[in-house]
Formats: structure tokens, sequence, C-alpha cells
């Protein structure tokens, strides 16, 4: 039952959170300079300034913070984001699974992810819209990862509605790394890199090879090759930056199973129903960066080139639609992106107050020939079910300005225009077409300093997500060439752009403690109804409109030097917001994380400890059937040998325990059943894995 706007959790938090402010009010000492305005300044450390974060779950990770967290994937560099929790349900080549917010973001869907300014998102991917694989990323080389969360950023655009992160990689190395790290289940990693003068500027290269087999029954056969090169020069006011990267990896995939065959011995905990599931990707890139000082702001420029390729082959119905063959099937795709980010800032004065105003213009395009989803058995190609070129361009023209009108109260006004085209040329001339859509994104900011040790923040704004394209011209089933799908129902046609309404109150306390940071939010985000196209069956099935709500709560403190201790906790209320007697919970999506962690050195000696916690998850619109919580503890250890030496020891899952990555329900059928079974289909979580590792500064 949705809540009333004045009974809504959100606002009956608000003067719980304006309460909190007051003791900071009543602190604010005689020596603050209250007719000086709230300066903008970089943000070079985790513990965001007051007058910088435009929210209050806006913050950057560090390289500092970064050093010292145990990873079982890269993916995992995201768990640095409050409240977000990573996965993965296949092999370690294919994106993550991501969940914030009470979502289950898919591989990637609601929440936009940027590397060096580059997009990481796919939309009209072969697997799933919005498609994030971070697996290129090199964590050595990550200078910082600045989020924001909500739909409150008018530079911020396609899938961003529940959040944002921007990766961004040093320019250069104090010294050269040689890194060799080897582990259980044949795990091995080795990096070299280093920066070097270069024809008056700095050249960053970075070489990565790493593989394993996993705890699988089936080894996984994981290999990876990733390469970074990267030149920047400073002339004056101009700094001017150009990066090319690589990276092809292959494996194969245990992916999730159902219980019943765990239960009756057909396979053990690490086994898989179709071993030949895996695939082979690559991406590569070409970006050039510009960025020219005024005295009165900057302008900023980023082009782009990226190619990629995807195969993958999943069977997760095993003999439901074909006792013969089986159900693997091929997703495939082909892409090439360009794309242009372009803005100016100046600052200024509105009469007596100063401001700052941004314009900027993104541009982007997506070709795509072919993406195509087939029938395999054992990676041998059976049918065609689909195949279709695609072209896909946006264009979005974005302005904001922030205005500090007195020393308490700043304001953050923004809107986005996006357009979209969509061509699709199908291999079923009922499914091609061209369709243009756009949406307009107004956003709104209130931030409020009652004193030197407090922020309060009001947000509202709009958001959206595209959808495939595939979804948005198609009119018939591609496997039966009729208007209705499996079910008998209609096959309509999916919304273009999908609008997305967030509001927020938060506090941010700085500085009541020393050393200690905390940040408070109580949010609400809206989904319009829509159509979501699905990858695995070339098909769209229709969805409903949601709405979520929560609570999260954020805690960072250093209480002395090269020491860190965070400790985060979120709540989400996700349900559905129609009438249907299937029931108004929506599946897999998440209703409480928590994450506590302790990183520091003293002496020769470093480390970091991390507990995660992956709350209960509805898997049926009725709560009949869920996913339990689970609990990981990781944990990394290092030892200086010499000034220039370093041997860490990582402990993944140190407790043993015996946990779901994530769970599904939905019908499947195993060889010698007679019909179809609904039943927790699951990617357990690994074992215990140690791993060990040299790393040489030179």
């Amino acid at each position: 039952m949705n809540s009333t706007p004045q009974n809504h959790p959100v606002l009956r938090l608000l003067p719980a959170l304006l309460l909190a402010a007051l003791p900071a009010l009543a602190n604010a000492a005689a020596d603050d300079d209250d007719s000086k305005p709230v300066q903008q300044i970089e943000v070079s450390a985790s513990l965001i300034p007051l007058g910088v974060a435009d929210s209050a779950n806006q913050g950057t990770v560090t390289a500092r913070q970064l050093e010292n967290r145990p990873l079982l994937r890269t993916g995992e560099l995201l768990e640095a984001v409050p409240g977000l929790i990573v996965t993965q349900h296949a092999g370690d080549g294919k994106a993550n699974q991501y969940f914030a917010r009470g979502f289950n973001l898919d591989h990637g869907t609601d929440f936009r992810t940027t590397v060096m300014g580059m997009p990481v998102n796919l939309p009209t991917n072969a697997h799933g819209q919005g498609y994030s694989d971070l697996n290129f990323v090199i964590p050595e080389l990550i200078s910082t990862i600045a989020y924001k969360k909500g739909t409150y950023y008018a530079e911020e655009g396609d899938f961003s509605a529940v959040g944002a992160a921007s990766f961004d990689y040093v320019k250069q190395m104090e010294r050269g790394l040689l890194s060799v790290e080897a582990g259980q289940h044949r795990f091995h990693r080795a990096l070299v890199a280093n920066s070097t003068p270069l024809a008056g500027g700095t050249l960053l290269y970075a070489l990565e090879r790493a593989g394993q087999d996993g705890p699988w029954d089936t080894p996984e056969d994981y290999q990876r090759t990733n390469g970074v090169l990267s030149a920047s020069w400073s002339r004056g006011d101009d700094d001017v930056r150009i990066t090319a990267m690589g990276m092809h990896s292959s494996w194969n995939s245990t992916d999730q199973v159902p219980q019943r065959a765990l239960a009756a011995g057909l396979i053990g905990r690490y086994g898989a129903l179709d071993p030949s599931d895996g695939g082979e990707t690559s991406r590569y890139s070409l970006a050039a960066d510009w960025t020219r000082q005024y005295a009165d702001g900057h302008s900023h420029i980023n082009a782009y080139f990226i190619k990629s390729r995807l195969d993958l082959y999943s069977n997760f119905t095993y003999v439901l639609d074909d006792p013969v063959h089986g159900d693997q099937f091929h997703q495939a795709e082909s892409r090439q992106i360009m794309g242009l980010n372009a803005e100016r800032t100046w600052q200024h004065r509105l009469g007596p107050v100063a401001s700052e105003t941004a314009i900027g213009v993104q541009l982007r395009q997506d070709r795509l020939a072919p993406v195509g989803l087939y029938l395999s058995e054992q990676r041998r190609r059976l049918a065609t079910v689909r195949e279709d070129d695609v072209k896909q361009r946006s264009g979005a023209l974005y302005a904001s300005n922030s205005t500090t009108w007195t020393p308490w109260l700043r304001t953050v006004a923004g809107v986005r225009a996006d357009r979209y085209s969509f061509d699709v040329d199908s291999d079923t001339a009922a499914n091609s077409g061209k369709v243009d859509a756009s949406i307009n994104s107004p956003k709104l900011t209130a931030i409020f300093t009652p004193g030197k040790h407090a922020e309060v923040y009001l947000n509202w704004g709009r958001g959206f997500h595209s959808n495939d394209a595939r979804g948005i011209t198609g009119t018939v089933d591609p496997r039966t060439g009729l208007a209705v799908d499996a079910d008998g129902a209609a096959i309509e046609r999916a919304t273009p752009l999908v609008k997305a309404t967030g509001k927020e109150a938060g506090l941010r306390l700085v500085g009541l403690v020393p050393g200690l940071q905390t940040t408070i939010a109580a949010w609400q985000l809206d989904l319009d109804s829509e159509l979501i196209f699905i990858g695995d069956a070339g098909t769209t099935e229709a969805g409903r409109p949601s709405r979520r709500h929560g609570v999260e709560l954020t805690n960072f403190y250093t209480p002395a030097k090269d020491w860190i201790i965070d400790a985060n906790l979120a709540w989400s209320h996700a349900r559905f917001r129609d009438s249907d007697p299937a029931g108004d919970f929506i599946p897999g999506s998440i209703s409480r994380t928590a994450s506590i962690g302790l990183s520091g050195e003293s002496g020769p000696w470093s480390g970091g400890m991390r507990l995660r916690y992956f709350g209960p998850r509805a898997l049926v619109e009725d709560d009949a059937v869920r996913s339990p919580s689970s609990t990981l503890v990781n944990m990394k250890l290092g030892y200086r040998l010499a000034a220039n030496l370093k041997l860490t020891v990582e402990v993944l899952n140190l407790l043993d325990r015996r946990v779901s990555d994530i769970d599904y329900y939905y019908e499947s059928q195993l060889p010698g059943e007679a019909a179809p079974v609904a039943d927790i289909h699951t990617h357990p979580g690994e074992m215990r894995t140690l791993r060990a590792g040299l790393a040489w500064r030179f």
C-alpha cells in the first residue's frame, strides 16, 4: 500500500534530520567568518569538506582507501560505494551483478559507470541493458572513484537513476611497480606499470595478465590480458591527455543451478549442468581529454572511440525447450562507440552573491553490426533466433547553476534535455524500424549550512534510463513470427526512455569528533511503468511502475594517521505501485546491506579487513520464496620486506561461509524430468581462498 505524501517515511524523517543539525548550529563558533560564502574547493581526500558536495550521498574514494582493500574480483571495486553490493552468477569474465538502493541492477541498468570519461554501460547489449563489464580496470592505477547517488545531477544521464561512479587513473607513478600474485585454484596475476618522461610530458603504461580456475568442478580457465598507455602534457593553462586501453578475456562458466539438482546429488556444490557454458570478450578504446583553466572557470572536452565484442554461451533452463539439444543459447555482438563530452563552467556573480554556472553537451553513437541471439549446443551454433544491425544515437544538453545566497544557504538548479534515435534493421522485417524520443530532466537542490560541523541537503530531480532498441521497434516474437509471446500476451513496443523521479533529505556531520564524518539520508525513487527487453529470449516483458524508499547511514573515521575505519548501513523498501494479484514485491530487490572496514599501516605492517552483509530478498511477487542473507569477511595483510619490496596475503571468505552469491526463482527442466519445475536457482559463493603476492617498486 502506497504511503500518502504527508505520511511518507522520507518526509517523516526530515524533521529528525533538521533537529539533528541543531547541535551543530549551537556550536557555530564566533571565529567562523560568516561573512564569507561557502567556497567550492577541490576534493582531494575522502573526508568531504562542507560546501563541496551537492547531496549527502556524494563522495570520493581515494587510492589510499583501495590499497589495502581485499578483492575477490575486479568489479568489487564498486563496493567502495557505500550500500552497493557486487556479486556474480556466471564466469568471472562476465559483467558482475550489482545491487543498490532496493534494486537488483542486473549487470548495470540504472547505475552509470565511467572510466577516464568513457562510458562502461552498453545499451542494446546482447545480454542485458546497461551491461557494465569492469574487468578492464587495473586497481593499482586508480587515483579516485567519485560517486553520487540519486537523480539530482544535470551532468548524469542514461542509466544513472540509482547513481553513478567515475573512475580516474593517475597520470604518473612515483615509482614503477612489478607485482606477481598466486593463489588457490590456479589463481595467477602479473602486473607491470610505470611512467616515464615523453616529449615534455609523461607516459603512463601498464600491462596485466591474470587468470584462474576457481573452485568449480569444470575449471573456469579464465584468462585475461589487459593493457594501458596514457600520455599527458601540461602547458600553462592547458592539460591534455591521450589514453589507449585494450582488454581480452575468455572463460568457462558455472552458472546458477537448481537446488533440487544439489539435493539429489546430481552435481556437487560447485558443479555445472552444462559445462560448455562460457564466453569471450574484448574491449579496445582510445580517448582524448583537454582541459583549459580560465580566470573565471574552465573548459573540458573528452572524446572517445570504443570497439568491443562479446560472445556469451548460457543455459539456464537445461532441456525445458529442447530435450534433444538442450537449451543453451549464444548471445553475440560487435560494437563500435563514438562519443564526445564538453563542458564550460563560469564563476560569476548574481548581483551581490557568488554563483557558478556550467553548460555541457554529450554526444554518443553506438553501432552494432550485428547483435544476435542464437540457439547452440556445446558452443556450436544451431539456429538463429534473431539478428539485428542497430544504430543508436543520443545527444544531451545540460545546464546547472550553483549559487551561494547567504553563508548558510546554497542552491543547485539544473536541467537536462536528451534526444535519442533508435534504428533497427532486423532479420525479421516486422521487428525493424526507426524511433526518435526525447526527455527533459529538471533538478533542484537546497543546501543549508547551519554551522561549521553540519550541512543539510534537500534534493529533488528527474532522471531516466533508455530501453533496448530491439524492444522499442519489435512487434513479433522472433521465434514464432507471431504478435504474441509464449504466454499468449500481445507483444508491445517498449517505452524508449523511462522516467525516474527521486527525492532525498540528507545530513552531513563533519568534525564533531575529530577525524569522523557521518552522513544520513532518507530517499525515495519512483520508476514509471516500462517494458523490459529480455536478451535471453529476444522479446519484451511487461514491467510495472515501482516505488523504492529507504535510509542510508555512512561513517568514515580516521582515528590516527594511516588508519581508516568505515561503517555503512542501508535499508530499502521496494514495491510495485499498481494492483496485481501476483503481489507487490519486486523480485530480487535488496532490503538491507551493511559493511564495516578497517585498514591501516604500522611500521612494516599494513592490512585491511572487511565485513559485508547482503540482506535477504523476495524472489517472487508475493514474497512466498525468499533468498537468505549472507555475511562474508575478507582480509588482506601486508609486510614490507625491504624499502621497495612488499609481501601481501589475502584470505577471501575468511570464515569459510557456505553462502549464495545470488539466487533466482524460475522454471527449468532437467534431463529425465517429465515437466518443468519451479525452483530456486543458486550460484554459490566461493569457499575460503588464499592468495599471496610480491610487489616490487622500482
